[in-house]
């Protein structure tokens, strides 16, 4: 850098600007991160302006470059250039960083700021969205281009040193090498330093020669100022068409603050009115006005946003010569990228007769993919190495891998963290439906990114199998207790658990018609009768996330209420027949769905839960909590509170009082002693 702002290169003022209102942005909401985005300025000056391809005016156009900041931390790097290229993002909104309602909340959230591809933050987690999104551009490609060329873009990604300890990222990057995504840019902001203090307190590993052991082309550039030496390793990056690439770049923490360069001081705080304006002097840079844009640097980002602009203009009219040439082709595209099913796709879903002989829902869940699948080209999903229990294949199609892109089953390995979010990016990307399967206990490796799926509103599938102590067996590490209860915690989660088949074949309906929520399907390992649907309610009923399945006869109000989920929903129904037998006005309510039926307006949920019927029993094998919400002080649960154990599913459930007769003899005492005469 010049110690002489007239000897700097307009390129070099750019960058100073990227530094110099994430410096500003940081000090007036006296929180955040400067560190990164000073060192971190001139790669990312040079991904926008020279390699990435991008319309401000359009942030979706389907065929941009993604660029993803995986280190979400340093969200003012991505805000300053998202400002200067053009993007709807002003000085103000810059001025209104980390306050209420603005544009520029702490980290990048997705669908909250324009040209943000995905939310970042928790670190590693935009490193896999990346790889996710390679893998969306990939595989409609060689669904969608033909003889055109309507998909063909890269993915980019900044990340740090945190990205690199983290797991996740591991794994991520061990499966992108595996899949050859020869379109993936990593760039690592190689700045030696974290909040504790050196990296070297807890990470000396070669991160390179992890990376190049991975199968990824792997560069150094020793001058995080050098932008020539960045935009040559960038060019070689994507010469290499068979790996993904990583850039580490040495960059400097802080770049020119006298006083906090290449410390961990200038990480996770503002630097200080003395240090800021210590910095800004070192630099040549004026004190005031704060958040300053010299005109020549405004024009010279623009002329960058115009090039992509000029890509985009191209590119509409190679789509429709495409699109002119095949409108079957066309319409599935629009399909695909409206987030619309395509007529008929339902046509095909199974039937199951309550005379057939009783499957378990994670089978019936299988026949439901298959007979989406011929019918939806964009669903594509698979299993972290459980797919044939999970019933997560599509019959007679590939598997995805490099020679094979246009496959739909894709195998994660045992990687449940990086699936998780591998989906989220590709959901993120656009005109993909992915699906992602494992045993629900191991939700508890997906978590962070299960949440995220959440938060962005993203219409990914969990396929979850095994969902209760029904596991048998393998005994209590295998068998989820907590999860139901985390799930439904969550906020925008849709949980699902079907009692039957048919009820799974309406959970993936629901599934299938999400466009703004990730959906969890929570299915048996065991084989569950098909309910009688001519004598009980009509399984759509699952669409309100809790409906009436059986009433007593009459118009009367119910007497005892008897709620159950998924598996256990036959044994209410069994202790219901006994007690209406016995005169007793009784009414079983499934609970598929606690978050559907919270949807749901007051009217029809007093329709289903009468306020005056506080005699509710509610029967589900996993952790009571939660269910007092529906029983109310004066119901009663038979839940597990502790952990499972290991032996064969009947004799388990039988141990824990999950039998019709336990049921039965548990409601009876209850509606007794409501019924009972006061002493």
């Amino acid at each position: 850098m010049s110690p002489v702002a007239s000897a700097l290169t307009l390129e070099e003022r750019c960058i100073d600007t990227i530094r110099f209102l994430a410096v500003d942005g940081v000090e007036k909401a006296k929180s955040g991160h400067p560190g990164m985005p000073m060192g971190a300025a001139p790669m990312a000056h040079t991904l926008f302006t020279r390699h990435l391809r991008f319309d401000s005016a359009d942030p979706s156009w389907p065929d941009r470059d993604r660029f993803v900041l995986s280190a979400g931390h340093a969200s003012m790097l991505l805000y300053s250039l998202l400002h200067l290229t053009g993007y709807d993002l002003s000085l103000d909104d810059l001025r209104a960083f980390r306050q209420w309602g603005s544009k520029t909340p702490g980290h990048p959230e997705y669908r909250h700021t324009p040209g943000v591809e995905t939310t970042t933050g928790p670190l590693g987690q935009g490193f896999a969205n990346a790889v996710g999104m390679a893998i969306a551009e990939r595989f409609l490609a060689a669904t969608f281009n033909g003889d055109g060329d309507v998909v063909d873009h890269y993915t980019y990604a900044l990340a740090g040193d945190g990205c690199m300890m983290e797991g996740i990222t591991s794994e991520a990057a061990s499966l992108a090498g595996h899949q050859k995504l020869g379109k993936l840019v990593v760039l690592y902001d190689d700045n030696h330093i974290t909040i504790d203090g050196p990296t070297d307190l807890a990470f000396t590993e070669d991160v390179c020669a992890r990376y190049a052991a991975y199968g990824w082309h792997v560069q150094r550039v020793a001058d995080g100022d050098d932008v020539e030496a960045i935009d040559a390793a960038i060019i070689a990056a994507k010469a290499d068409t068979e790996r993904p690439s990583l850039i580490a770049v040495r960059t400097h923490i802080g770049c020119g603050s006298p006083n906090k360069q290449d410390k961990a001081a200038a990480h996770g705080a503002p630097l200080g009115a003395d240090e800021v304006k210590l910095t800004k002097e070192a630099c040549m840079w004026p004190l005031d006005p704060t958040f300053f844009v010299a005109d020549d640097v405004r024009a010279f980002y623009a002329a960058a946003a115009q090039r992509g602009a000029a890509a985009h203009a191209a590119w509409s009219e190679r789509h429709a010569a495409w699109s002119a040439a095949d409108s079957a082709r066309a319409t599935a595209w629009n399909d695909a990228w409206a987030n619309r099913l395509p007529a008929g796709w339902d046509a095909d879903l199974p039937v199951f007769a309550p005379d057939e002989p009783a499957v378990a829902t994670r089978v019936a869940s299988g026949k439901v993919i298959n007979a989406v699948a011929p019918h939806v080209p964009n669903f594509i999903g698979g299993s972290a190495d459980l797919a044939p229990s999970n019933n997560t294949l599509i019959k007679g199609e590939a598997d995805v891998q490099a020679a094979t892109p246009a496959g739909r089953n894709f195998h994660f390995g045992v990687r449940e963290l990086a699936m998780a979010a591998i989906a989220n990016g590709m959901a993120a990307h656009g005109a993909t439906r992915p699906y992602v399967a494992t045993f629900f206990v191991f939700v508890d490796y997906m978590r962070p990114a299960m949440r995220l799926s959440a938060l962005m509103g993203l219409p990914v599938t969990y396929v979850l199998t095994h969902d209760s102590v029904g596991v048998g067996e393998d005994g209590p590490t295998h068998q989820p207790i907590e999860h139901l209860a985390m799930l439904r915690a969550t906020p925008n989660f849709i949980d699902l658990r079907p009692a039957d088949a048919n009820e799974t074949v309406e959970a993936w309906k629901i599934a299938l018609k999400q466009t703004d929520a990730p959906v969890g399907l929570m299915l048996t390992r065991q084989n569950l009768p098909t309910i009688d649907r001519s004598v009980y309610g009509a399984a759509d009923g699952v669409a309100r996330g809790a409906y009436v399945l059986a009433d007593a006869a009459g118009d009367g109000a119910p007497d005892v209420i008897l709620m159950a989920s998924g598996s256990e929903v036959q044994l209410v129904l069994a202790a219901h027949e006994r007690l209406v037998a016995e005169g007793v006005r009784s009414r079983v309510v499934n609970m598929a769905s606690f978050r559907l039926f919270e949807r749901q307006d007051a009217a029809y949920r007093e329709s289903v839960l009468p306020a005056a019927c506080r005699c509710r029993l509610a029967v589900e094998a996993a952790t009571s909590f939660g269910w007092d919400r529906w029983v109310g002080t004066d119901g009663e649960i038979i839940g597990i509170d502790r952990f499972g154990t290991s032996a064969p599913a009947p004799t388990i459930f039988e141990q824990f009082g999950f039998t019709a007769d336990n049921v039965y003899e548990k409601a009876s005492a209850l509606f007794a002693g409501k019924t009972a005469p006061v002493a």
